[in-house]
């Protein structure tokens, strides 16, 4: 039986669970921010109420994306919004007052609107990827855990394979960022990236890795084939890896939605193996959110069709259809 767990306000225009499931964060095209809490946090089933609402800027932006940080830096999120700057936002308590939802960092950008963000820990640090319209992608660091509000530019680079790709000026629609969700102390720091721009080179998911002796993003995979490297790219998923030997990401394109598998071990060029694996259809136009489960075996997927599917492989492999969720309205 059906049970609504949240009513959201009209004009809400994109959501995200923190990391136990627990708190909603939704954004709406007036450019609120609301936090939904659990009424019951011991039950799986319990309904949410909405908490806290702020305005995340003066323009009265409208807000098209929220992401929380990872949970080891509090309850925080971050807020795109359609004028193109990103806004970090911290719950924290004040005196004797109860807790409120504060801003703590602003990113702004003259020359270009920043299109997607995601946050990745390497080592103890934490870092931030900000794609941006102009097709460059830019590299924060956290300088201080304690202190949301002090981030240092690591790197900026384009999403090529070589650096010395020239074309014009770039005009991006759209970005998607997935970390590597492995941690660890031995775990290189990757990340994957692709566009949907008017530039072909931009395009392709490209697999960016932290080179530490060198103290430089590299590019060590490009997960699409000969034919399809200029294809706009919707969507990415980093799928999370319990034992396998190989990593799975999914990549979305006006063809479907592609499943990869990332090897591991590097060549002499430092470039690591792929292998498309299949084509996954069924989705009416463009896939927007792709979103694999904590086993990396079942990925779940919505678009323009306002259809979400869930796509599971059997042990020999072999991708299917799990399950349609039609709107009810």
């Amino acid at each position: 039986m059906e049970k609504s767990l949240a009513t959201l306000d009209k004009g809400t225009t994109c959501s995200a669970w923190n990391y136990s499931g627990q708190r909603l964060a939704t954004g709406s095209a007036d450019g609120t921010l609301s936090i939904f809490d659990s009424r019951d946090p011991a039950s799986s089933s319990s309904s949410f109420t909405c908490t806290s609402k702020s305005r995340v800027n003066e323009a009265q932006a409208g807000i098209v994306k929220v992401v929380w940080l990872p949970p080891e830096y509090g309850d925080a999120v971050a807020c795109i919004c359609t004028d193109g700057t990103v806004s970090l936002w911290e719950e924290v308590v004040e005196d004797t007052q109860p807790l409120q939802w504060k801003l703590c960092k602003s990113f702004k950008s003259n020359s270009s609107k920043v299109l997607d963000i995601q946050f990745g820990i390497l080592v103890t640090s934490l870092k931030m990827v900000a794609a941006h319209s102009d097709g460059h992608v830019k590299v924060f660091e956290l300088l201080d855990s304690l202190e949301l509000k002090n981030w240092q530019l690591q790197a900026e680079f384009q999403n090529v394979i070589e650096s010395v790709s020239t074309f014009g000026k770039a005009s991006c629609l759209s970005a998607s960022i997935s970390w590597n969700p492995q941690r660890g102390e031995s775990q290189e720091s990757t990340f994957v990236l692709g566009f949907n721009s008017d530039i072909a080179q931009l395009n392709s998911s490209k697999v960016w890795e932290f080179d530490q002796a060198h103290q430089r993003w590299l590019p060590v995979a490009e997960l699409a084939l000969p034919g399809d490297k200029g294809d706009q790219v919707y969507a990415v998923a980093w799928a999370p890896n319990i034992g396998r030997s190989y990593e799975v990401i999914a990549v979305a394109t006006h063809k479907g939605i592609a499943i990869w598998h990332l090897g591991l071990d590097p060549d002499l060029d430092g470039r690591l193996s792929v292998e498309k694996v299949a084509l996954l259809s069924g989705h009416e136009g463009e896939v927007w959110q792709m979103e694999w489960d904590m086993s990396g075996m079942t990925l779940a997927t919505t678009g323009n069709d306002g259809v979400v599917r869930l796509w599971q492989s059997n042990l020999n492999g072999v991708w299917h259809e799990q399950a349609v969720f039609e709107p009810t309205s």
